[in-house]
């Protein structure tokens, strides 16, 4: 039995008229499967839903209009289908483009902030620590959970609205505090830090770490000496929820609730034990390359998820106002543009594109699928093979670059 407050009540009766009805029913279906007695209200939500995988996305958005659906929870929106800032980019057919954007746009009209990035952590006026939120897409989570200290389960397609629509959501999941304790727990050996470019250590220790835990929380130790900062948890996290299903994890002395071992793991046994070599992240580095050096290089992917301000900063030094001879791809927000928009001219001055509101491994047409596309990212090196049918090199930032300036592979020796 779920134990209803006057309001909740009211909402399913549909005191607050049909959408608000519609989206009690489905938290109320979430809180049942996950055993929950009762809903919590959130402070925020985070919506996936408004990228378009086909008809009944924008048939259930629409419904939720017609229905007088208005979030009740600041909410911000995740990456749609397309950038709308450039159309022409968009190479698919022209009714699925369209589709995409009158997706965007119901989401807007719902009262959600236009924001469209994957990196809601970014934005201003982010959620403090402890506080319960409805947040969707993987990395979102994960980060949202791990660097900053907030409380949010995985939210799929949907509920993600529904819980924005209602401002609740069932209290389990990553909601109840026991349940946020390290089960597993990872000993990150010196050699795994000495033989990997450390611009690609995030990646290739979270896509190990994924593989080895599911859906377990991991805390990590040996990283004492390394500093986690946002973007580097930013990237591992990615990668873990992409390899796995992870959606919260410790960095022992780094991380908010992971002060020691024993506040990581609340004091519980772990599960699972293992020490990570550097050989564990050279055989991560062969999982997520696909294809040989020698190939022709297509293209440079950079940005998944969308580049911080530090990162975007980052980018366009390493540049140096050169010209890149493939096509290069860097992937951000609005928001961060406009904190640095002489860092994006400097970018597009040396023929850089870049992709706002979306992601480059939605857009098939961009990427050239019969030759080498070369990432910093294990989450694009993870996900683009399949929805893009091209083969994959990860590297190092700077080698990308280099590579994107030379019109050919290069690669520096710690690559993987």
């Amino acid at each position: 039995m779920i134990r209803l407050s006057d309001d909740e009540t009211g909402m399913l009766a549909g005191a607050s008229g049909p959408a608000a009805a519609l989206s009690m029913r489905v938290i109320l279906a979430a809180a049942r499967i996950q055993g929950a007695g009762r809903l919590i209200p959130i402070a925020s939500a985070h919506v996936d839903s408004c990228l378009y995988h086909g008809p009944s996305s924008l048939d259930f958005a629409r419904a939720l209009l017609s229905g007088g659906g208005r979030v009740r929870v600041p909410t911000t929106l995740n990456v749609g289908g397309l950038d709308r800032s450039r159309p022409d980019l968009f190479a698919g057919p022209a009714s699925h483009g369209e589709a995409a954007r009158q997706l965007m746009d119901s989401y807007v009209e719902m009262g959600c902030q236009p924001t469209f990035t994957c990196a809601p952590y970014q934005l201003p006026g982010r959620p403090a620590p402890g506080t319960d939120v409805a947040w969707a897409e993987s990395n979102a989570i994960v980060f949202g959970n791990s660097m900053i200290g907030l409380r949010t389960s995985r939210y799929g397609d949907l509920i993600d609205i529904c819980a924005a629509i209602t401002g609740r959501v069932p209290y389990a999941g990553l909601h109840i505090p026991e349940n946020r304790a390290a089960r597993a727990i990872f000993t990150v050996e010196q050699d795994a830090l000495s033989r990997v470019d450390e611009d690609l250590l995030p990646a290739l220790l979270g896509h190990h770490i994924g593989r080895r835990t599911g859906t377990l929380i991991p805390a990590l130790d040996g990283l004492q000496a390394i500093a986690v900062t946002e973007d580097w948890g930013k990237a591992f996290g990615a990668a873990a929820a992409s390899s796995g299903g992870v959606a919260m994890f410790h960095i022992l002395g780094a991380t908010p609730e992971a002060p020691d071992l024993a506040a990581a793991t609340q004091g519980k046994p772990p599960v699972l034990t293992e020490r990570v070599s550097g050989a564990d992240l050279m055989a991560a580095h062969r999982e997520l390359t696909t294809g040989a050096p020698g190939a022709r290089l297509g293209g440079v992917s950079i940005g998944t998820p969308h580049l911080s301000a530090q990162q975007l900063a980052r980018l366009a030094a390493q540049l140096a106002d050169r010209q890149v001879r493939v096509p290069t791809y860097a992937t951000t927000s609005r928001f961060v543009i406009g904190s640095d928009p002489a860092a994006a001219q400097r970018l597009e001055a040396a023929g850089v594109t870049i992709i706002r509101d979306t992601c480059t491994y939605f857009q098939p047409d961009i990427i050239d699928p019969g030759a080498m596309v070369m990432t910093n990212s294990a989450k694009w090196a993870y996900y683009a093979p399949a929805m893009l049918g091209c083969t994959v090199i990860l590297a190092s930032q700077s080698d990308c670059i280099e590579s994107a300036v030379s019109g050919e592979i290069t690669l520096s020796g710690r690559h993987g």
